[in-house]
């Protein structure tokens, strides 16, 4: 006979959270419960469910950092329960910020004096620093107009279709009007003659992407410049440039330092950068750099005592963490120019790795470039059967999270699967993207083929229903046709 003991109430004899009531016990989800729970059975029951999430390093999806050294962890650790405003009783964590603007200030070629410190500062992310730098441009067009006697309810930003979604929360958020440039068929950014036409008395800025979410490519800022200059000069407007680096900012001075995108270009006023991006720091930093003080309209920038002492802000937020900006400064000196240099040559030669395995398959076409941001944007050569869509669907089944998308007008005809490559994105993993991808079109390839809309159309809108017995044996079919294909001889 088997004698059992029921747990007590208290489950002070149970060491085990899953031997207590607490695992069996129904939690609200959308309340707050009414009772207290041990430490640990709420640390385990939360940690269970995240379980499910998807792994971050296999994210292909994301540009943003999934990785740091332990050293800049333990730094992120030590500054969890700092709150970056108190800038007073936080004198040194203000003084890393300064740093990094200056730095990257720098590194942005800033036409800085010997003794002159940079005009930035660090955000939330590259949303919130396209927000501060759209805000200036507004508020300087606004004071030109007002100067000038004209009217100044009806600003315009110019970009390409390809912008970020920030873009249009900005314009949305703030009553700005937004003006893309439709893509094309082979032209996935912003063309600069077809932007500059665009450019109206009511432009407060162009914005050029350096780093296109869509492929990765760079847009021709430099051209941009030039074009923009003629006609400011015909015009006798003085139409600024705004640099969305979110991605490519961290890459281009590495990678192409011949390249002119940043404040060598004299109409270039402001731009902003993801540290969380290739600036290689975990989610929650981005930075906007302005060209000088003059470019930051002074009464945008707020004063505030109460913390201690006068301190000066010009966020959208007010209390954020201090990790991230530690981390940032962290990764600054620890790898230096050379360090990032090596970091982006890995990422371009492990881009190269899998864009060379996908094109052996044969069954996809290339439309990222070879010079820009590390990634792969492919799509398929026949995409008549079975489409992108289904590609990146089976693929989660190994884990990898590589996403499906359409292009922005006049494009949207074009699916694409877009790989991004992190620092933490070695060549082995490639290989084996490459391997599981291979295995995935395998299969696709003895599936029946998704209906169609451009044949229901052609059959008048009308598919012919099979019956279940006819959709059972199609069924049957397949699965054995699948199976044999995978048997192997030998012992399982």
């Amino acid at each position: 006979m088997v004698l059992s003991r029921a747990a007590s109430d208290s489950d002070e004899s149970v060491h085990s959270t899953f031997a207590s009531r607490y695992v069996r016990t129904c939690l609200p989800r959308f309340k707050i419960p009414d009772n207290s729970i041990p430490k640990e059975a709420a640390y385990q029951i939360i940690n269970d469910e995240l379980m499910l999430d998807g792994n971050p390093r296999l994210n292909l999806a994301s540009f943003v950092t999934t990785w740091m050294e332990p050293e800049c962890d333990k730094l992120i650790m030590a500054a969890i329960n700092k709150n970056y405003v108190d800038m007073d009783e936080y004198p040194v964590t203000t003084e890393l910020q300064n740093r990094c603007v200056n730095m990257i200030a720098h590194l942005f070629n800033a036409p800085l004096g010997e003794s002159e410190t940079a005009v930035g500062v660090g955000t939330v992310g590259s949303s919130e620093a396209i927000m501060l730098a759209g805000l200036a441009f507004k508020r300087r067009w606004q004071n030109k107009m007002k100067a000038q006697g004209k009217p100044f309810d009806k600003p315009n930003i110019v970009t390409g279709a390809n912008v970020q979604v920030c873009w249009e929360k900005f314009a949305r958020y703030f009553e700005v009007e937004l003006k893309e440039v439709k893509l094309r068929d082979g032209y996935y950014v912003m063309d600069p003659e077809k932007a500059v036409e665009m450019v109206d008395e009511n432009t407060i800025c162009v914005a050029a992407i350096l780093g296109s979410t869509l492929n990765g490519e760079f847009e021709d800022v430099k051209r941009l410049n030039d074009l923009l200059t003629i006609k400011n000069k015909e015009t006798g407007w003085e139409t600024p440039i705004h640099v969305d680096a979110a991605s490519g900012g961290f890459i281009a001075p590495f990678l192409y330092p011949e390249l002119e995108w940043d404040f060598r270009l004299p109409l270039v006023k402001s731009i902003n950068v993801s540290g969380h991006k290739y600036g290689l720091v975990y989610a929650g930093i981005g930075w906007v750099i302005w060209r000088n003080k003059d470019d930051l309209p002074d009464e945008l920038i707020f004063h505030i005592n109460y913390l201690g002492a006068d301190q000066p802000t010009f966020t959208l937020n007010f209390s954020k963490g201090s990790s991230q900006v530690i981390a940032q400064y962290y990764q600054l000196i620890r790898l230096g120019y050379e360090g990032y240099k090596n970091v982006m040559e890995n990422c371009m030669e492990n881009m190269i790795v899998l864009k060379e395995g996908l094109e052996k398959t044969g069954r996809f076409n290339i439309v990222s470039k070879d010079n820009g941001v590390p990634l792969v944007a492919f799509s398929l050569k026949n995409n008549q059967r079975h489409d992108e869509f289904e590609v990146s669907h089976l693929l989660r089944r190994f884990g990898w999270i590589v996403p499906a998308y359409t292009m922005p007008p006049d494009a949207q005809h074009i699916t694409v699967l877009r790989v991004v490559i992190r620092e933490d994105f070695s060549r082995t993993l490639a290989e084996r993207l490459v391997v599981d991808i291979q295995k995935v079109l395998k299969e696709l390839d003895t599936l029946p083929a998704k209906i169609n809309a451009e044949e229901v159309k052609k059959n008048g809108g009308l598919v012919a229903k099979k019956t279940p017995l006819e959709t059972q044996r199609e069924i049957t079919t397949i699965w054995k046709k699948f199976v044999m294909d995978k048997k192997t001889n030998g012992v399982c």
